[in-house]
């Protein structure tokens, strides 16, 4: 049946299961925003940046483990993407982003001229560094096709981006969906050969091994193989910050979260071991250190779903497993109860000293940010979603909140964008609006980069709790420049200042409260049970730190505040390094 070709796009989209579209309008998308607007299953959500609307489908997409959509106009509309898709690409979530372009009889192609169309970029060419897949489409008969490609390529294998340009007049061109093509789809290819017998024995012979939990986890949809696992293993398990929230944190034999600024007694624990079973975790230098410091007594096997990151060697000798990790945890699952393996109870015991002994909070007061993420996570309740900026919060959310069964916590790991948290909790909420609170915590930094996306949350009335943590400064520059720059302030105190964001978030019509004193924290759990936007300004000193953090050169183990090396040394039970080192230099 006849239909024009962007009323195609909206319902092919309603069809393959998305209920929301994120984006902002130009007039090289108003086609396919007019058409989006007619479907009773499909709802257009305007944001007030194309950036906030690409980190706004990541989030929709990060929930539902499956495609967010976002769109935007051609040229500045598209470029603002970038940051969104950057983000999505790095952490491998599947979105699909759909851009405007100018007529196709107006697009310059290979003349030597910058720009024949208003607003004409090719923008195809500048993010296909970023993305799966990117296509410009000159051919109505080709939508079908490209779609079903795009959406295939987007969601299978290490998930990831993809993105089609879509010129006006392609868009309002009459196709019949009779007449269009397919894209074929191909078996996905879950499977790698690999020695479940060698990973037995590997781990048979372990005395003090360790699981290490990435995000690959969770983006293969294996969190309840991995419980099974866990269950069946009874050994310590430790995350990436992208793992933080694949398995319980209440469960007795989970150790935290490794890496430059992990918690300590994770770091020791997984430097001790000598048996690392990596899932889904691509092992980057935030999470070693030093390679070839990094767990120097430990067997390594990884299992990744990206053949590339496998070839990026952490040890000569590790064993890579190319394979889905659900397949893999799958497999394992059913030899677990032949595993001759000794008990390991001592192991344990030791992990557990390593956490009494270095616990992410230390004073019970608001001047503790880690004692207010702790706090805030005891107020969250099954299915919540926590969104964070990036930051020092993120850190202190990291190392401080216990997420438990069911709750997810949204973080941008690779990109590290700030402004991301608001955006994305909008996203998410739209995911599924009846089902938890979400919560959007961000620095005074981070909030500012996407600040006019509070008009959404007045707007359409959506309840979001937005906490802000204000310390007045961009306090993990600032901290760099303390450690190397000889205290040169440079754009993150002087030439720096944040506003009164319950003045800001007054004037958008949003309810706010400003946070002063420990006592004050006592009234978070009926304002986050509200069915309206809230902004929660939580005032800090200008001085604040994320510690443990690991310096340049140092073992993840030996993070600072440095412990007296004899401290340092009864901690290890595999030779310590540096151990030439003088106390005063602790």
């Amino acid at each position: 049946m006849p239909m024009k070709l962007s009323d195609y796009i909206a319902g092919f989209l309603a069809e393959r299961g998305c209920t929301h579209v994120f984006g902002y309008a130009g007039g090289a998308i108003t086609h396919l925003i007019d058409s989006l607007y007619q479907r009773q299953d499909l709802h257009f959500i305007g944001t007030y940046h194309e950036q906030g609307a690409a980190f706004a489908a990541e989030g929709y997409a990060r929930r539902k483990n499956d495609l967010g959509v976002a769109i935007a106009t051609s040229g500045p509309g598209a470029t603002n993407l970038l940051t969104g898709i950057g983000s999505a690409y790095f952490d491998s979530i599947p979105c699909l982003y759909l851009t405007g372009q100018v007529n196709t009889y107006e697009y310059k192609g290979a003349l030597p001229v910058r720009q024949l169309g208003f607003q004409e970029t090719d923008i195809v060419s500048i993010v296909k560094p970023i993305t799966k897949y990117a296509v410009r489409i000159i051919d109505p008969l080709q939508i079908r096709y490209e779609l079903e490609k795009a959406i295939s390529i987007a969601t299978s294998g290490r998930k990831g981006p993809v993105l089609l340009d879509i010129p006006m007049d392609i868009q309002r061109a009459n196709v019949d969906d009779n007449c269009l093509c397919g894209y074929p789809e191909k078996p996905e290819d879950r499977v790698a050969d690999f020695s479940l017998a060698h990973i037995m024995e590997l781990l048979g012979k372990a005395q003090r091994p360790v699981i290490l939990v990435g995000g690959g986890v969770r983006l293969s949809s294996a969190q309840k193989l991995f419980n099974q696992m866990a269950k069946q293993l009874e050994i310590p398990i430790v995350c990436s910050l992208m793992g933080r929230d694949v398995y319980d944190n209440t469960n007795d034999n989970y150790f935290g979260m490794i890496g430059a600024y992990g918690n300590r007694y994770a770091n020791l624990t997984i430097a001790n071991s000598d048996f690392i079973l990596a899932l889904g975790t691509r092992l980057d230098s935030r999470q070693t250190g030093t390679a070839s410091t990094f767990a120097r007594e430990a067997k390594l096997v990884r299992v990744d779903i990206d053949r590339n990151e496998l070839d990026k060697k952490i040890k000569k000798d590790e064993y890579a497993v190319h394979a889905d990790i659900g397949y893999f945890l799958h497999a394992l699952n059913e030899k677990i109860s032949q595993l001759n393996n000794p008990a390991y109870s001592s192991w344990l015991e030791q992990a557990r000293t390593y956490r009494q002994k270095y616990p992410s909070v230390g004073a019970n007061h608001i001047s503790d940010p880690n004692f207010i993420m702790s706090e805030l996570s005891k107020i969250t309740a099954v299915d919540d979603v926590i969104c964070l900026d990036v930051g020092q919060n993120q850190m202190w959310a990291a190392q401080s909140m216990q997420i438990s069964q069911d709750q997810r916590l949204l973080i941008s790991g690779g990109m590290g964008a700030m402004g991301f948290s608001l955006p994305v909790a909008i996203g998410a909420y739209y995911q599924n609006p009846q089902r938890g609170k979400v919560l959007a915590i961000a620095g005074d930094g981070g909030l500012q980069m996407n600040i006019q996306e509070l008009a959404l949350l007045k707007r359409n009335r959506i309840p979001v709790k937005i906490i802000v943590m204000n310390n007045h400064s961009l306090g993990m520059i600032r901290h760099f420049q303390e450690m190397y720059f000889e205290g040169r302030y440079n754009a993150t105190i002087k030439d720096y200042e944040a506003p009164d964001f319950c003045k800001i978030a007054a004037a958008y019509g949003i309810r706010t409260v400003n946070i002063k004193d420990s006592h004050e924290l006592s009234s978070l759990k009926p304002l986050l049970s509200s069915d309206e936007p809230i902004l929660i300004e939580i005032q800090l000193p200008q001085s604040t730190y994320v510690y443990p953090k690991l310096a340049i050169n140092r073992p993840i183990e030996d993070q600072e505040p440095l412990l007296p090396r004899d401290e340092l040394a009864g901690n290890m039970l595999v030779k310590p390094i540096g151990s030439d080192k003088t106390d005063s230099q602790a």
